[in-house]
């Protein structure tokens, strides 16, 4: 997270709060857009990772558009970032195809059963929605299955087999998705196995879409190759390349402010915070994965370790073991580092607990702005 004032934030944010730094946002998007020009690739914004629509006006300026992963995300996309709009889904009711229709630049079917169904629907539309398949190179680069589009017996993407005897009338695009968190070498490796298997159809589209999990503003991505690999498919094919990162855009951007409530004793010393891994980082639990935390270490590194915990009533709400310098006491502050993607468009009101706030923070100001606080009324909404 360098270049973020932390000790600022923690003394001006409210807790728990989900805090954004403008500036290291606007560091990521100029890497980007470097991809961008250099490339001529056109890069989206995936919503399902990152959809803080107050800072859509600064995304905007840099990135061509959002990939929706529904109609409500398409709409929030269309009526807030309102420039290119990519709609996927696992599978579409009708009505689901008809919103997305009127909303949407691109449309992508996960199969040739749904390209069909709703055929009659998006001929309709041709020329104004270009259509596409989503494809399953059967490659696998995930190291998480729960996160691994191309895991045995996946339901994302056709695989090669089913192209064959089928009618690609209509179809303008191929999409593929099956990175996670990545570099670029996973990439290549895969373009190479999806080029061997669906490149006989390229000729005859007008755009590729390269999907997500590319951590390309990430230290050590090796933009020049990433580079080299967008303009082969481009000058080869003659096609519009998209890339639709998320994590991307929100990588050390975003900072979750907690407190400490409590601290217990139970074979380990327990702080217990009111930020919950199961409401507001559940990616702790279901990765599962370790977020790094300002001034905290492995377990036993320091001086006091601490197994912290949330306040929810889930006997596994526990974020993790970390070791401190000092001992931590009740009304502390804590900031889990890189806290941005994967977990506002997550997060839950189980047991009725407090939701963060949602902040940005302007270094050039040095300014902390709450943008959405939350009460009683937002979780009794949610219920009926």
């Amino acid at each position: 997270m360098t270049g973020i004032d932390i000790d600022k934030i923690l003394k001006l944010a409210p807790s728990p709060a989900y805090v954004v730094d403008l500036g290291r946002l606007r560091h990521n998007l100029a890497i980007l857009d470097e991809v961008q020009k250099r490339s001529g690739a056109k890069i989206l914004m995936a919503m399902k990772a990152f959809s803080m629509w107050s800072v859509f006006p600064i995304i905007r300026e840099t990135l061509q558009g959002v990939c929706a992963s529904s109609p409500w995300e398409a709409r929030l996309g269309r009526e807030e970032f309102g420039r290119e709009v990519h709609s996927f889904a696992a599978a579409f009711k009708e009505k689901d195809v008809v919103e997305l229709l009127s909303i949407s630049n691109h449309l992508v079917f996960n199969s040739f059963n749904q390209l069909e169904r709703f055929r009659l629907l998006w001929e309709k539309e041709r020329g104004r929605v270009s259509v596409g398949l989503r494809v399953n190179p059967e490659h696998s680069e995930g190291h998480t299955p729960i996160y691994d589009p191309c895991a045995p017996a996946s339901r994302l993407g056709i695989p090669r087999a089913e192209f064959e005897g089928r009618s690609l009338a209509g179809v303008e695009g191929l999409h593929f998705h099956t990175l996670c968190e990545q570099l670029f070498e996973p990439l290549e490796r895969t373009a190479r196995a999806f080029e061997e298997k669906f490149g006989e159809f390229l000729p005859r589209m007008k755009w590729l879409n390269l999907g997500g999990g590319h951590h390309i503003t990430r230290e050590g991505y090796d933009i020049d190759a990433l580079v080299e690999l967008v303009t082969y498919f481009r000058e080869k094919y003659d096609l519009e390349v998209y890339l639709e990162p998320g994590e991307a855009i929100a990588i050390g951007t975003g900072i979750l402010v907690g407190e400490v409530l409590d601290v217990v004793h139970n074979e380990l010393d327990i702080a217990i915070l009111d930020v919950s891994a199961t409401c507001h980082m559940p990616d702790t639990l279901e990765m599962p994965y370790r977020p790094d935390i300002e001034g905290g270490f492995t377990p036993a590194e320091k001086a006091h370790t601490y197994r912290l915990g949330g306040p929810s009533c889930l006997a596994g709400d526990i974020i993790g073991d970390w070791s401190f310098d000092r001992p931590l006491h009740v009304g502390d502050r804590l900031a889990f580092l890189d806290m941005a993607h994967y977990t506002m468009v997550k997060t839950t009101t189980f047991n009725g607990i407090q939701h963060p706030a949602i902040c940005t923070y302007e270094p050039q100001t040095g300014e902390l702005r709450v943008v959405r606080s939350f009460g009683y009324e937002d979780f009794k909404s949610r219920l009926s």
